[in-house]
């Protein structure tokens, strides 16, 4: 195949933005993914995503940046989450449903009666090859900030997901560390939204992580493989997408599941074939050691 043909989407500014924006944001949910994962927050995540919609619109309509409006709203479906958990008997995956499911359809609704000279369903399923350079600055900002702020605070983060009662007995304060993990959510579904849209914004926060947590043990390693494996899908699946004429943000997060299905099936121990062959290793030893 003609190399000059290999390399004609960086010919082209709108596919560099939409490289940049996905690889950036495809980094911060990877390494937020490691938490959530530990943590159990993957359908928290999915809330917070979805949530963000009415929030979108609305800053929208007020004429008011995307990302305050997301940001905004993000804070406030976990605010009703908890709210809703803490006051009443419902239990908490029934208060993520409830809360999320009813904000994304607000959303949903503000999207159908706002007139609107955007495709505000963009919002919903992604369009990261029509960032423009103040999305891509925003984008870049929102993740730093939240870059920063996990590998900053990645030891008390991993100290609350393993054992948070021996965090509280040694002095740390759980609800601060979960507000910052929560925010840090929050905020990284917002940057996300450019990528894959609120749908799909979930498998970002969650498919890294579960594939990292197939191929190894120890979290630090777990905090290189995961933001890898998501930046490198992100990259694939924005370049078979130019080549491909498919939705950018789908054949990403396809990427990331075939990524996913491999490290299901061959992960040397925690995949399903590697068990099977770590079964069997014991008895071939005895077998030898018997004859």
């Amino acid at each position: 195949m003609d190399p000059a043909l290999l390399l004609e989407p960086f010919r082209y500014g709108f596919m560099v933005r939409a490289f940049t924006v996905a690889v950036v944001t495809a980094i911060v949910c990877g390494l937020l993914s490691c938490w959530l994962v530990l943590v159990g927050w993957s359908l928290l995540g999915d809330a917070v995503s979805h949530a963000v919609l009415p929030g979108v619109v609305l800053a929208y309509i007020a004429g008011a940046p995307f990302a305050l409006g997301a940001l905004v709203f993000g804070i406030v479906a976990v605010a009703l989450i908890g709210a809703v958990r803490d006051t009443s008997r419902i239990k908490e995956d029934a208060a993520i449903g409830i809360v999320f499911t009813t904000l994304f359809a607000l959303g949903l609704v503000l999207v159908s009666v706002t007139p609107s000279q955007i495709d505000l369903g963009h919002i919903v399923f992604g369009n990261v090859l029509g960032v423009s350079t103040s999305d891509l600055v925003q984008v870049l900002v929102l993740s730093a900030i939240v870059f920063v702020v996990l590998v900053a605070g990645r030891r008390a983060f991993t100290l609350f997901a393993f054992d948070p009662a021996h965090a509280h007995a040694i002095g740390m304060r759980p609800r601060v560390i979960s507000a910052v993990l929560l925010a840090s959510l929050a905020v990284t579904a917002v940057a996300a939204l450019q990528s894959v849209g609120v749908v799909l914004v979930v498998a970002m926060l969650v498919i890294p992580g579960a594939t990292a947590h197939l191929w190894t043990d120890r979290f630090g390693r777990m905090m290189i493989v995961a933001p890898t494996v998501s930046a490198l899908s992100a990259a694939v699946g924005v370049y078979i997408s130019y080549f491909a004429d498919t939705a950018s943000g789908a054949t990403i997060v396809l990427v990331l599941g075939g990524v996913f299905a491999v490290s299901y099936l061959f992960a040397p121990r925690h995949g399903l074939l590697g068990r099977v062959t770590h079964r069997r290793r014991p008895g071939r030893a005895q077998r030898a050691a018997a004859t």
